[in-house]
């Protein structure tokens, strides 16, 4: 009775006062944080392979090392961030060095060093996102996860959609090295956003420095190991929506030509990414609303929503309004998913754990990514487009089983 006293509390004070400054300054953040790497890697292609002269394959490189790096410091900035003094400065100097790594890819001579460059900054990247999901958990109630994980969500993908065009309009007035330097405004501004958001938390300074430890087991217990358990599933089947694009290309070539298939294909990239944006705190306000269940219960209608865009993509041919609607309704799936995965996360792991079970859920976040996109880019590549996607499709479909797992009462 009195837990349930409790939580009648938070959502009371959720509903009272979630959008606080630390949530605004943190949402602030992701929004300008994106901006600024967006840049430099729309500008990617033409600085390795047309500025410095390298072959495509240099550019995979790059970009698989840089992802493998990010997906390093995520896991290692889950413990890190479980102290309140260290989460304060992973967050901060996380920000700041991605900001000022990034641009400087400007300044590479060479393919090494850009690929470093790059590589570095996505390690820092990693490294802060524990941090900054831990935070935002600190500067809010119970109540109000699912809204606060929404906006943030809702501002870094706003981000995700203003940076390539930041980057288009940099390039039609200065050099792609230039311009790639000017990224560096942004990215600090986030920094600025993140230090303002701490201080206006108003947390406690921490009294003793934690020991670095890596506490897997303690935050894979209960409900909320059975949850990641079934969020792994489903990552397994988030496929990089590069395949998307192709998928959609590949159709649309034959009709229309390598041109305007792309550019056709890139419109409706660019839908997903607005219906991405725009579903994000919708989600978490529903979340909220639920209850304790909300957050499962919002994943799921994400993954229900891209296993019917999958299935589309599998069995449709060149019909534009046919992938608008694959295209809407993946972008609606990722604005659920992932808002709701913060949330469930920040309302299950005990407070001492939070940095290591943020930490835990981007590591899984990014090695099922990885995964989904390597079987499903060999299927693409060697069986069929159908193959790629009936296997993340049945991905989805564990991932259904493995929530209704989730959902199960724990035993007295």
């Amino acid at each position: 009775m009195t837990e349930q006293v409790s939580r009648r509390d938070d959502i009371g004070r959720g509903e009272r006062a979630w959008m606080t400054r630390g949530v605004g300054g943190i949402g602030t953040a992701s929004f300008l944080a994106d901006i600024g790497h967006e840049v430099p890697t729309a500008l990617m292609a033409s600085l390795v392979t047309g500025t410095l002269g390298a072959p495509a394959s240099a550019l995979g490189l790059i970009e698989g090392i840089s992802d493998g790096l990010a997906g390093a410091g995520r896991f290692l900035g889950g413990p890190l961030a479980d102290d309140p003094g260290r989460r304060r400065r992973l967050a901060v100097g996380g920000y700041t060095a991605t900001a000022v790594l990034s641009s400087l890819i400007g300044t590479a001579g060479n393919v090494v060093t850009a690929g470093v460059l790059r590589g570095s900054a996505w390690a820092a990247r990693g490294l802060r996102v524990p941090a900054r999901n831990a935070l935002l958990a600190d500067v809010v109630p119970a109540g109000a996860y699912g809204r606060a994980y929404g906006f943030e969500r809702t501002m870094d993908n706003l981000g995700a959609i203003v940076g390539p065009l930041l980057a288009l309009a940099l390039v039609a007035v200065f050099s792609v090295r230039t311009a790639i330097l000017i990224s560096v405004v942004p990215g600090l501004l986030a920094a600025v956003a993140i230090i303002y958001a701490i201080r206006q938390a108003k947390l406690p300074t921490a009294r003793e420095r934690h020991k670095l430890r890596f506490q897997v087991r303690p935050v894979l217990h209960g409900q909320l190991g059975r949850l990641i358990g079934a969020f792994a599933l489903f990552e397994m089947g988030n496929l990089a929506a590069t395949l998307l694009i192709l998928r959609a290309t590949d159709l649309l070539t034959p009709a229309h030509g390598t041109q305007s298939a792309t550019q056709i294909a890139l419109g409706l990239y660019t839908a997903y990414n607005v219906a991405a944006t725009v579903v994000s705190f919708p989600a978490g306000k529903v979340s909220d609303r639920l209850g304790a269940r909300g957050p499962l219960l919002v994943v799921t209608v994400g993954v229900v929503t891209f296993l019917l865009a999958y299935m589309l993509f599998a069995a449709t041919g060149p019909a534009v309004t046919v992938l608008a609607v694959a295209f809407i309704a993946a972008g609606i799936g990722i604005g659920c998913a992932e808002t709701a995965e913060h949330a469930a996360v920040a309302a299950l792991a005990p407070h001492q754990l939070r940095g290591s079970a943020f930490g835990l859920l981007a590591t899984v976040q990014a090695g099922g990514n990885l995964i989904a996109s390597a079987v499903a880019g060999l299927l693409y590549t060697v069986v069929s487009p159908a193959a790629a996607f009936g296997y993340v499709g049945a991905c989805m479909a564990l991932a259904l089983a493995g929530l209704a797992w989730a959902a199960r009462p724990a035993r007295a």
